[in-house]
């Protein structure tokens, strides 16, 4: 017989792949942190000298969901300041917050809390662009998550830098310390076209083409933004990065409500990805994303959550949901962003925009970053398609178990990695020093 660590069963395996298999009554054999084999259950309960079954009746297994997006550490600032307009919320709330409150022990515990979050809803890997990656980083491989960490890139001093030079040259620094990790790694992220310089664009376009990490911005998110950069540049905010080579670079751009159908065309031919955030476009009334021309351009959208502060919260499967039910309304049509569509948004595409070849599906060869549902709940029965109920009926509630590069991070809904009751009290002593100052 042959060996492995793990055969993981379910009623059905929700593979991802190009044609979106679903495998009923299968299994999974991992060995090494890597998917070794998908088959029939009695099949290679047969063929594998195994250590541990993990899942069986009435669940479903399927890859770990991909955060695409987010600012990780501004859980510690969730509900701090609701119902405004962006430039509002960003200038007269949070970036004085951030001012007051950043530091490594700040970042620190809102990062253990993060992952916590996510680990909880499904998530087993997340984008990041925020400061003190390096303390997010060593916070993603103490709790086993997959990373991709983009630090913060802006032209006028921070509580962390004291300019777009500093911001580049601790983002190369972490660039080189974690060229060699598992399952951590490092890019740039751009704050946005109008509060980056054509200088400062360029710079880091030649830092990510060298170092080939990826580069992400927030791109087109308002229409003030749009305004602003007509009146400052007279062009669009993505022609304009498009006029610095910004697009030769691996790209990954955030929001994207205001592309014009011509930036979409381009931004296709050059590859870029996008990072469909509805809730927190929803929420600060930015608007909403025309995904589904985006999708018929041939862009790769994916998804994510923005952070917690303007979400309220790091769930990747009420953000799949949303997705899947708002371009239904928005543009009139129930046909838009199906159950698969925005499952793959969720998964592979979110694997692909941040180059990760070996997450985001289930199949032979793939790293082993897996999610079980519980499907024995009344919300969730009967099941007659398991696409749908996982786009429209599934919560983070029902999240059994994860699996990150065939490491247990939770199982039937204990996390093995941390002391989530630790956690937990040191976000609250936060929340009860912010909201007493």
């Amino acid at each position: 017989m042959n060996s492995c660590d793990y055969i993981i069963k379910g009623d059905a395996i929700v593979c991802m792949d190009s044609v979106c298999a679903v495998h009923d009554e299968a299994a999974i054999a991992v060995r090494d942190g890597v998917i070794l084999e998908i088959g029939g259950q009695n099949a290679l309960t047969e063929k594998y000298k195994h250590g541990r079954i993990i899942g069986g009746k009435g669940r479903v297994v399927m890859p770990g969901l991909v955060n695409s997006h987010t600012h990780a550490p501004m859980v510690l600032m969730r509900g701090l300041a609701d119902d405004m307009p962006l430039k509002e919320w960003l200038e007269g709330h949070i970036w004085p917050a951030e001012n007051k409150w950043l530091g490594e022990e700040f970042i620190r515990d809102a990062s253990r809390l993060a992952c916590l979050e996510m680990i909880r809803s499904g998530t087993t890997t997340f984008c990041d662009m925020y400061f003190f990656e390096g303390v997010v980083a060593e916070v993603a491989k103490e709790m086993g998550m997959r990373a991709v960490l983009t630090a913060g890139i802006i032209d006028f001093p921070t509580h962390t830098t004291t300019g777009p030079d500093d911001c580049l040259e601790k983002a190369l620094r972490n660039i080189e310390k974690y060229s060699d990790e598992a399952l951590v790694s490092t890019g740039l992220g751009l704050h946005s076209p109008y509060t980056c310089s054509p200088d400062t664009i360029k710079k880091a376009v030649t830092i990510a083409l060298e170092h080939d990490v990826l580069l992400s911005v927030h791109l087109s998110e308002t229409e003030w933004e749009v305004g602003q950069m007509r009146e400052r540049y007279g062009n669009t905010p993505a022609m304009h990065l498009d006029s610095l080579g910004y697009f030769e670079a691996r790209t990954l751009n955030h929001h994207c409500v205001w592309l014009t159908p011509e930036e979409m065309d381009i931004m296709a031919q050059k590859g870029a990805s996008v990072a469909h955030c509805p809730q927190s476009n929803l929420k600060l009334a930015s608007g909403i994303a025309n995904v589904p021309a985006m999708l018929k351009a041939g862009i790769n959208v994916c998804l994510g959550t923005d952070g917690a502060a303007s979400n309220n919260d790091l769930d990747m499967i009420g953000e799949m949901s949303t997705a899947a039910l708002l371009h239904k309304g928005a543009w009139k049509d129930p046909t838009l962003v199906d159950a698969s569509t925005a499952i793959s948004m969720a998964t592979a595409n979110g694997a692909r925009a941040l180059g990760l070849g070996g997450a985001g599906v289930i199949k032979e060869g793939a790293d082993a970053d897996l999610v079980l549902i519980d499907m024995r709940k009344p919300h969730l029965t009967p099941i007659y398609n398991t696409l749908s109920h996982i786009a429209y009926s599934v919560k983070s509630s029902d999240v059994e178990t994860v699996m990150v590069k065939g490491r247990l991070l939770m199982e039937e809904g204990e996390v093995l990695c941390v002391d989530e009751q630790e956690i937990m009290e040191r976000a609250a002593r936060w929340g009860r020093k912010i909201k007493e100052a």
